[in-house]
């Protein structure tokens, strides 16, 4: 009898018998498309096997379990695409599972527990997962860009011992392809840094998120959030695959190349739908003209889609932009290092800053970034006095430039912390009202309508923010896991708090409460122990101190989940 150690991925399709019963020739004709034109070209991309079909079904050997992933993964992404723009009963769903285990090897076949507990994590994955067991996941986490969502144990037919399982989660598996909205969309992609130092990087991100921003202002446009067009940084990407990962009729490419007092910029945009150039431009100039060429390339795309270019220089009129370019430079560094949130990143974040302020003392967009690293250190455990800093310097970035979104959106977030509901919910509207596309700004929404009581409409903000952006920063899924919560959704709170790569103390918090209110308390404590028993919020009274629930049964409901957790004060 030989036998070996094998990654062994299983998949089906969900309702195949519903789908032969309407149409078997059809559904015979696409899965055979489908296994030729996917299945077949997937696996052995990653060099695996195909073992046997089984009908609806299919059985996969991979040497590697990161092979075997990776390969589920793009298997569910791929299927989905294909099935775009095909009635909701005529698309072929699959449901995977993987497991790494000892087989029993007879020719061309396999047999044994190894394949058994594949077999039923497919059946037990949802229409278009993938579920693998916890080998599998120890196998591969930290390995590919994926995250693993705890689902807990489940006892499985005819498999002896519960077994632990998870969910595979991975950017390009949220959705698969987004339909185009009904007004235009665009999607702006990083620009190249072609000056050879890759210590510029932040230059040529800070240029991409600056025309992201500005072409967000616009009501008749639908615009990407930049993390989601970041997703493709660094990559090769066909622009039409880009669309329709993203929902965007249009994508915006172009570089940077920055050498002493010069700037060369260059940026084109394509219709997404066909792959066709719709314009390009060349821009050499000296740096002190960079915002000048921002506003260019803004005008000619808004000019280019809609043939019109009044509201444009109606918006550029209205922005107030650096007096220097010094401080603009110490300001995308300053940005890049607050967005980090540890300790030493809010130190460099402050100084960069603070020397940006020191250069031109007029830019708003410093004082409100700096208002958010002294929120950040308060919130790491800092005093009081950090947050009155915070208010204040949020309270100077609004007053020197009243039309910007992400200025009222941070001083909103502030106020919240400091617990003035009534004017955190004030900038936040003013946030929206400015810029209706921003993401950041719905899911801030959505965070200060589930403090105020509002839950319903706090789901359905946050939502907003995750259909603005499809690939986005962790944090979403921390505000949403907390409204999940307050809902109490425990469920699909672990489901959104668990697979975070890098959780703040508060997500944590939710976490334990969530774990515990399903009486997984050992899990809850385990949460609680990553973030030092709360030594960095302090006591549970002082942690509930700082939530800014406006109903107190809201507090008293996240008490209860940490009381459950028997987390002594």
């Amino acid at each position: 009898m030989d036998r070996r150690l094998t990654a062994i991925l299983a998949a089906d399709v969900v309702g195949y018998s519903r789908l032969m019963e309407a149409d078997e020739a059809g559904t015979h004709a696409a899965l055979t498309e489908r296994r030729r034109g996917v299945l077949e070209p997937l696996v052995a991309k990653h060099k695996g096997r195909i073992v046997k079909l089984m009908g609806d079904g299919v059985l996969a050997e991979f040497a590697s379990a990161v092979n075997a992933v990776q390969c589920a993964a793009e298997l569910q992404r791929d299927m989905a695409a294909a099935s775009a723009g095909l009635a909701e009963d005529r698309r072929i769903v699959l449901r995977v599972g993987v497991n790494l285990g000892d087989v029993i090897v007879e020719g061309e076949d396999i047999f044994g527990d190894g394949v058994n507990l594949a077999a039923r994590l497919q059946t037990l994955a949802e229409p278009g997962t993938v579920y693998v067991s916890q080998v599998v996941a120890d196998q591969t986490r930290g390995k590919l860009d994926l995250t693993f969502e705890d689902t807990g144990e489940h006892n499985l037919k005819n498999i002896a011992q519960p077994v632990r399982v998870y969910r595979v989660a991975a950017p390009e598996m949220e959705g698969g392809v987004l339909p185009l909205p009904d007004k235009p969309s665009i999607a702006v992609l990083p620009f190249t840094n072609m000056s050879g130092d890759p210590e510029q990087e932040y230059f040529s991100d800070g240029i991409t998120e600056d025309i992201i921003t500005e072409l967000s202002r616009f009501r008749s446009l639908l615009v990407t959030a930049r993390n989601s067009s970041f997703a493709f940084k660094g990559k090769t990407a066909d622009v039409r695959e880009v669309g329709r990962k993203l929902g965007a009729g249009y994508v915006v490419e172009g570089s940077v190349r920055r050498s002493a007092d010069r700037l060369r910029i260059t940026a084109q945009l394509i219709d997404a739908s066909t792959g066709n150039h719709i314009w390009a431009e060349r821009y050499d100039r000296d740096m002190r003209d960079i915002f000048a060429v921002q506003d260019e390339v803004v005008s000619k795309i808004v000019g280019t889609m809609f043939g019109k270019i009044e509201d444009a220089g109606a918006l550029v009129a209205k922005r107030k932009r650096p007096e220097s370019l010094a401080a603009y430079d110490y300001l995308l560094r300053g940005i890049e290092h607050q967005q980090k949130q540890t300790k030493e990143n809010l130190l460099q974040a402050r100084h960069m800053l603070e020397k940006a302020i020191e250069i031109d003392p007029n830019l708003a967009a410093a004082y409100s970034y700096l208002a958010l690293v002294d929120q950040g250190e308060w919130d790491l455990g800092g005093s009081a006095a950090l947050l009155d800093r915070a208010l204040e310097n949020a309270r100077k970035s609004v007053a020197l430039d009243e039309d910007d979104a992400r200025c009222h959106c941070i001083a909103g977030y502030v106020y919240l912390w400091a617990g003035d509901l009534d004017k955190a919910e004030f900038h936040h509207l003013r946030a929206v009202t400015l810029n209706p596309n921003d993401a950041h700004i719905a899911a801030h929404m959505g965070l200060l309508s589930v403090y105020l009581g509002k839950l319903d409409e706090g789901i359905r903000w946050l939502n907003q923010a995750f259909l603005l952006d499809p690939y986005p920063p962790d944090w979403y899924r921390g505000f949403l896991g907390m409204a999940q919560y307050v809902a109490r959704d425990y469920v699909q709170a672990v489901k959104s708090l668990n697979p975070m790569r890098a959780p703040f103390p508060w997500d944590r918090m939710y976490l334990a409460a969530s774990y515990a209110q399903l009486n997984r308390i050992e899990e809850a404590r385990t949460q609680l122990a990553e973030c030092g028993s709360l030594g960095l919020l302090g006591s549970i009274a002082e942690y509930a101190a700082r939530e800014p629930f406006k109903n107190p049964t809201d507090l008293d409901h996240l008490l209860d989940g940490l009381r459950k957790a028997r987390v002594q004060e």
